[in-house]
């Protein structure tokens, strides 16, 4: 088994390994590229099939002709036929195929020698054209007459992904389906692989990983062990674009240079509307993400949706922005030069809950509207939430104390 104490592809007993799992992509390219196409082979078929597939894809043809060439399976070149994130990316080559037929005596053969190499988990019993039509699990062999056929003993009609399916599609059907291994089929029934439960459930577990750096500019391919250089050149095209927007909702703020110069209070509020609103909407933000992941969105109203995060923003407004209104009538009332407390408190209030109604409409219709135009919704909705919360809030703000007090 991959990792255990006496698998000599292990991390701990070979460096190159250890090395290239902890890796960016390009930079465990450039590490393989050092070494013979043997050694990368042996690397990358102890790697997760998903990391192995997304190393070969980005390498240049050279190179990876050259790997796969010194590869003992050809398992990896069909799963570069699929798309990346899908579940063929992530294909098994089935250590246990066999023709419709076949005896229980000459399957338990023919596995002697299979099951000191490899894993057996499921026979898959498929008919001439390779359609699959059966699976039998390997315990099975062990109560079942030798002279039955594996057609008296396997489930007819079993379950299975297409290779095509992206991976969340694939864990919305395999959720209520705790298996060890799923066979992989074309929509003609045709066996092309397996992928392994486990598999599946590490990739998923490294997309839910890689969100929350992308919600912030961390591209998903960047790693601890990344190199200084590169690490740099993933973050910081993210940090101009949200200088950016910081710009945008500086140069708000500065249309208003005059009120704030008059009623000096008012700067101490900004940063309360603007933090709460933002974090208004990245809850919203993170509902309906999560609702996307788990395909909650099928079959929903989103105009209810919106309308129910819209609600959720004001209630939650009103009785944050009363809190924060009788802060500013105390803050205000102690400098009577500021204008009257009263009006501060008032406008403070109608401009939170405002700006909470925006927040939540935001953060629900951001990522759906980044679906719709076929971006990844993670990526970059938290720079948007937040460039519209703190425009709406602040612009808000400033722009009733103006027009009602000045």
């Amino acid at each position: 088994m991959r990792g255990s104490l006496t698998d000599p592809m292990a991390p701990d007993s070979n460096p190159l390994l250890g090395q290239v799992a902890r890796l960016d992509t390009q930079s465990a390219i450039e590490r393989l590229d050092q070494h013979d196409a043997s050694a990368a082979a042996r690397v990358l078929s102890a790697l997760p099939p998903g990391r192995a597939n997304s190393i070969l894809s980005a390498m240049s043809e050279e190179s990876r002709d050259r790997i796969l060439e010194a590869s003992p399976s050809g398992s990896w070149i069909d799963a570069l036929r699929y798309p990346e994130g899908t579940v063929g990316r992530l294909l098994e080559e089935p250590p246990a195929v066999f023709r419709v037929g076949t005896s229980v005596a000459t399957a338990i053969d023919v596995l002697r020698e299979t099951i000191r190499q490899r894993m057996v988990v499921y026979l898959f019993v498929v008919d001439s054209l390779n359609r699959l039509i059966g699976v039998c699990a390997f315990r099975e062999l062990l109560y079942a007459d030798r002279s039955q056929t594996l057609d008296q003993v396997m489930l007819r009609t079993p379950f299975f992904l297409r290779p095509e399916m992206t991976l969340v599609q694939a864990m919305r059907e395999v959720v209520t389906r705790h298996y060890p291994v799923y066979p992989v089929c074309e929509e003609n029934g045709t066996l092309v692989g397996q992928v392994r439960g486990q598999t599946l459930f590490e990739q998923q577990a490294f997309e839910i990983s890689a969100q929350a750096g992308a919600m912030v500019g961390v591209e998903r391919e960047e790693r601890l062990g990344t190199p200084l250089m590169r690490s740099f050149k993933f973050r910081h095209p993210w940090l101009q674009i949200n200088l950016l927007t910081v710009f945008i909702t500086a140069a708000v703020v500065g249309m208003f240079q005059g009120t704030i110069d008059k009623i000096v209070v008012l700067a101490m509020f900004l940063p309360v509307l603007g933090g709460q609103s933002g974090n208004l909407g990245c809850q919203s933000l993170a509902v309906v993400l999560r609702g996307m992941t788990l395909g909650e969105l099928r079959g929903m109203s989103i105009v209810r949706l919106i309308g129910k995060e819209a609600m959720l923003g004001l209630m939650n407004g009103l009785v944050t922005g009363a809190l924060a209104g009788v802060a500013m009538y105390i803050v205000a009332g102690r400098h009577p030069e500021n204008g009257s407390p009263i009006y501060l408190a008032f406008i403070t209030m109608v401009s939170m809950a405002g700006a909470c109604v925006v927040a939540g409409v935001s953060g629900t219709a951001i990522p759906l509207v980044l679906r719709r135009f076929g971006a990844d919704p993670a990526t970059a909705s938290s720079i948007f939430l937040t460039t519209i919360t703190d425009v709406v809030s602040m612009g808000t703000f400033l722009a009733l104390v103006t027009a009602l007090i000045l």
